[in-house]
């Protein structure tokens, strides 16, 4: 299953690394190619098995994904919880505010933080969690204005976004028909919004979860409680 999963993000990182986008991005940073050793791992230590449910996340963050080939990849908790690490390289071109730095990094990605520390608390184990859950992002890259400010899939130009979604649309179709979850939970509206599209006619429910960004005054006052309970709504038991 990981090594066909692998394929699938080889694939996406290809597509989406040939597409270019109009101001107000300036910067693209597409860690599937400078962070795949990281994410390889990621794949395949815990892509083993058949979830219950899929936990979709919008795109990389600055000192998550962006930095560790991880989803909601928050440098200490892939390190020490899920026990990966390995060389990360640079994109082509980085923003002196946003240097990507991997497993160096002191930085740490707030939701990342917060997704994994919910999945340690309650399922204890990497294995127990992956056995049931498996998390990934609908769109691989981060965008960066000429700021640094971060952008997310929904601010882009409409024809960017229409460019976009084409091949991150398809390769969320493959990985839910290769996982074969019963559940795909999209970690905020946009997610949730863009599996309702990509995966029309699977049988597959779809719901979401509040995201857990600290930018969401509802993810700042127990964000880990909200979620179980959305999961246990959706028909999750945890």
């Amino acid at each position: 299953m990981a090594g066909a999963l692998q394929r699938v993000t080889t694939g996406l990182g290809k597509a989406v690394g040939r597409l270019s986008f109009a101001p107000p991005v300036a910067y693209v940073y597409n860690p599937l190619d400078y962070a795949a050793r990281p994410h390889r791992l990621y794949l395949e230590r815990y892509a083993r098995g058949r979830p219950e449910a899929v936990l979709v996340g919008m795109n990389p963050g600055p000192w998550g994904m962006a930095q560790t080939g991880v989803p909601f990849g928050a440098v200490s908790r892939v390190r020490d919880w899920l026990g990966i690490e390995a060389a990360v390289g640079k994109p082509p071109r980085e923003h002196p505010q946003r240097p990507v730095e991997g497993f160096a990094c002191r930085r740490e990605e707030v939701s990342g933080a917060r997704l994994w520390d919910w999945a340690r608390d309650t399922f204890g184990t990497p294995e127990r969690f992956f056995a049931r859950v498996y998390v990934t992002n609908y769109c691989p890259l981060l965008f960066l204005d000429e700021g640094g400010r971060n952008l997310t899939p929904d601010k882009l130009a409409a024809t960017d976004r229409e460019a976009l979604v084409e091949p991150c649309d398809r390769a969320l179709r493959r990985f839910v028909e290769e996982l074969a979850p019963r559940l795909v939970v999209g970690v905020g509206a946009y997610a949730e919004q863009r599996a309702r599209t990509a995966l029309v006619g699977l049988d597959v429910e779809i719901g979401r979860i509040l995201h857990p960004s600290p930018a969401s005054p509802a993810a700042n006052r127990g964000w880990g409680e909200k979620a179980t309970e959305q999961l246990r709504e959706l028909g999750l038991e945890l």
